[in-house]
């Protein structure tokens, strides 16, 4: 197998981060949306980011659909990985309840439903953060997964990426799409303020990367994958990717072009279920890439703040798991110790996430 062409910069790390995505509309070129970066990493708590302030529920969650990670200590990263995922190093976490699988359309179709909650991929850009841009050219969409017809430089992501107005998780492709029949997959085109706004009104919380980790690990320490050293074992795939000729050709050996229904593949040795591909999962972590090289041993609560070098004005939260769309000639984010970063304001069609909570376990 040839050597892993592994980006590390973000697939695309804002919704205002569009430079060079032309928006179409009603299949007229619009134009090209300029940027106005976040100025600085913006609190975790601030409600007004959400439309409206969500109440907790009272009670503990449900734990039915969760898993309860036991307490332990494991090595985090990996030594062949990129700089980001380094240097490898041992952390405790106390236990904690994890969500079995990603969050569906239709539990968040529920959550939707109790709050009236407006996702930020359906709501109009603001024209403070757009100045010079016509206003009938800020309309709300997603960003979405467009194959290019044959083969381009994987050096430069808007060759498959779009900016598609009427995307959001209602309509993964576009205004035309559904999730009628989808209601298993995860839920897409959330960015973290929508993912933060589910867990709050569950009751629970976004996992801390160091948690994330562990978790998907499955208890197969410094292994290269949740399922362990091969990435087919006796040929068969063991995660919803990519294969074939990124971005243009994919073969569906896994049956799968886009998002597959949860739990399609086995768990991983804590009964976690795609902790690797299908969508990449928020966490609650601002992103360093020197994350891994400060903080506490135990229960790490992740960097106060966010920098990115490669974008040094924009706030970023960390992601985990890859998606449909990680290749072995491209990005290789189904590793358990692989990192990806995307600013709090941004859905993509790739994109999704699980809860975390911390609370006893039945005796």
């Amino acid at each position: 197998m040839s050597e892993p062409k592994i980006d590390n910069s973000a697939q695309l790390s804002t919704r205002h981060f569009i430079i060079a995505l032309v928006v179409v509309l009603a299949g007229v070129v619009v134009g090209f949306f300029l940027i106005k970066p976040h100025e600085g990493p913006r609190p975790s708590n601030r409600p007004s980011a959400l439309g409206h302030d969500l109440p907790a529920l009272t009670r503990a969650p449900d734990t039915n659909e969760m898993v309860w990670i036991s307490s332990g200590t494991f090595w985090m990263g990996s030594a062949g990985g990129n700089p980001d995922e380094q240097p490898v190093h041992q952390i405790t976490l106390d236990g904690f309840w994890m969500d079995k699988t990603e969050v569906t359309n239709e539990q968040f179709d529920t959550f939707v439903r109790a709050t009236g909650h407006v996702t930020v991929a359906e709501r109009k850009p603001d024209p403070k953060d757009f100045p010079g841009v016509p206003l009938e050219n800020l309309v709300a969409g997603s960003v979405v997964f467009a194959p290019p017809a044959g083969e381009v430089p994987l050096d430069n992501h808007y060759a498959w990426w779009q900016y598609l107005p009427g995307a959001n998780w209602r309509h993964p492709e576009g205004p035309a799409s559904t999730i009628q029949g989808r209601e298993k997959h995860p839920v897409v085109h959330v960015c973290w303020d929508d993912a933060v706004a589910y867990a709050k009104w569950a009751g629970k919380r976004l996992p801390t990367e160091a948690e994330w980790e562990y978790a998907s690990r499955g208890g197969l320490d410094r292994q290269p994958y949740v399922w362990g050293k091969d990435q087919v074992p006796d040929g068969q795939w063991q995660a919803n990717i990519w294969q074939g000729k990124f971005p243009n050709e994919n073969t569906l050996a896994d049956h799968f072009r886009t998002t597959a229904p949860v739990a399609q593949f086995s768990p991983n040795g804590y009964g976690l279920y795609d902790v690797a591909g299908n969508v990449w999962e928020w966490c609650a972590d601002w992103y360093r890439p020197d994350s891994y090289k400060n903080g506490p041993a135990k229960n790490p609560p992740g960097p106060a703040d966010s920098f990115d070098p490669n974008e040094p004005g924009l706030a970023k939260r960390v992601m985990r798991g890859g998606s449909y769309l990680c290749s072995d000639l491209y990005c290789t984010g189904y590793r358990p110790s692989a990192r990806m970063k995307s600013s709090p304001d941004t859905g993509l069609s790739h994109t999704g996430f699980r809860c975390a909570w911390t609370g006893p376990r039945p005796q």
